[in-house]
Parts: structure tokens; sequence; C-alpha cells
């Protein structure tokens, strides 16, 4: 296949230089041995037809030349034309800005958080707004853009997967699972090898190393309140101290944090007595004396 696409490029180059009265022979190097030339040389050996300074001294010589434009011979007369510039409107500008790769994977992601963030806190409104601005101005760029589908779902994936983290603690399971997919995914976005049109490798590491650090961040702070006591609900009550209410053997009251509870002991206890509560059942402790 690469033999063949030089081949067709050599026929092509060799059509051209040959319908222009040009050096064949040497756009033929060009193409198979990416041969070069200075300028000066390049006239001399019929590559180029004129070398000017600037655009008036090329109107200047072109002068009186003759071309072959389809099948009919023109002769050419620029003398005393004028050169008029012609700048990019407005809207050619923000489309040569939104089309920047790199500017439309960040508006990628700025959608995509953005819906995220909206979805998870109905209401807020400025992030909805943004994120779906954004996203359809990045799929907007993405439709000029040679863009890998399998790519793009990478990335929306990887950014889901990440933010459920915060949600549904998995101790880094998903985050780590969301930022392979995410990093996969930006490599792949976007399916050219032409340069300047792909997302650049220290943007793409920027972001990887911030999610990375998030995952590390919620896992750490999810094994952390692991480790930490229980101080809601029965138990919390197993173990603590309790004050006993009247003398009893069997069954009677105590109090444990300003509440009357029922209480079974096997051993008799005497009002004011401090006993400990070693099983909750509903409504009804177990105690023994301390």
């Amino acid at each position: 296949m690469e033999r063949k696409a030089v081949n067709d490029a050599v026929a092509y180059i060799r059509g051209l230089a040959e319908l222009r009265g040009r050096n064949a022979d040497w756009a033929e190097q060009a193409v198979r041995g990416a041969a070069s030339l200075s300028a000066s040389q390049a006239l001399k050996e019929n590559v180029v037809d004129v070398v000017a300074h600037d655009i008036p001294d090329l109107l200047k010589q072109i002068d009186g030349r003759e071309v072959r434009v389809g099948n009919n011979h023109v002769k050419l007369a620029t003398h005393d034309l004028s050169i008029a510039s012609v700048k990019p409107d407005w809207r050619v500008e923000l489309l040569s800005v939104i089309t920047n790769p790199t500017i439309a994977y960040g508006l990628l992601l700025i959608g995509i958080y953005g819906l995220l963030f909206e979805g998870y806190n109905p209401g807020a409104v400025f992030p909805g707004v943004v994120g779906a601005v954004s996203l359809l101005v990045a799929l907007f760029a993405f439709q000029i853009l040679s863009v890998n589908y399998a790519g793009l779902a990478l990335v929306a994936l990887g950014v889901g997967m990440i933010v459920a983290e915060f949600f549904f603690p998995t101790f880094g399971s998903l985050g780590l699972g969301g930022l392979i997919a995410f990093v996969v995914g930006s490599l792949i976005l976007f399916d050219t090898d032409i340069p300047g049109m792909n997302i650049g490798l220290p943007v793409i590491a920027a972001l990887a190393t911030v999610g990375g650090l998030v995952v590390v961040a919620m896992t750490w702070v999810a094994s952390r309140s692991l480790r930490r006591p229980v101080v809601t609900g029965v138990q919390t009550m197993v173990g603590a101290n309790a004050e006993v209410l009247d003398t009893f053997t069997g069954k009677g009251k105590i109090r444990y944090g300003g509440e009357i509870w029922n209480a079974l002991s096997s051993s008799a206890v005497r009002a004011g007595q401090i006993v400990r509560i070693t099983r909750v059942d509903g409504l009804t402790v177990w105690v023994e004396p301390v």
C-alpha cells in the first residue's frame, strides 16, 4: 500500500510538471527521496518560474507571461494591478478558534462536566446552560475535524465514571477505570496524522494528572471514613455506660443519653449504679454492672 501510494504521487507530480513545462525528473526525486533545493537552485533546475522578493516584484516579473488555463492560453497583464487585502470576518475568526483541536477538546469537557453537575444538582441552571452551549459548539467543531467517535465515547464515559466516584465511593475502582478510559479516548479522539491537528500531549497529561489526584483524594477520604468509629445508631450504644433508675433484678429502667430505656440484667443492680450496655434489641437493652 505504501509503494502504491508513492507511485501514485510520483505519477501525479510528473503529470503536473510536464503540463507546466517543469523539471519532471526532480519532481519525482522530491517525492521518492525527499529532495529539496534552495530558491536559486530551484530556479536554475527549472523547478520554479521566478523568484520574487515580494508581491509587487512577483507581479512585475510575471507580466506578459503566457499560461495555460484548461485548453486555452492566457497572457497575464499584472503590471498595473492594485493589491487588495481581504481580512477574515468575525465568523471566520470564530470558526478558526473553535476548530482548533485543543479548544474543541476543552469545550467538550466543559460541556460534559456542566451537564453532569446540573444533573446531580437540579435547579443550579448555570452549569447546565454553560455545559449545553459548550457541548453544542464542540460538536459543531467536531463535524469539521476528523473525529474518532470511539474516542469521543471513551472520553464521555471516563468523565462520567470519575464524577460517579464522588457519589458512589468504590475506593478508586470507578475513578481508575474512568481515568484510563479518559486518557485512551483523548489519545485517539482525532483520527489524523496531520501536524497540529491533534490534542497536545501536555494537555492530556495535565488533565489526567488532575483526574488522578482527584481519584486518590476520594479514595483516601473514603478509606479514612471507614476507620472512624460509628457515631450514630444503636451500634454506638453497645459498650456505652448508662445509669440505673430503679433497683431491679431481671427487668427495669435505665437512662442513656437523656432517654429512658427498658433494660434486662442477669445481676442485681441498684438505683444510681453505672452499668454497661452489652446488647440492643428494639427498645430493650441488656446491661451488666461496671
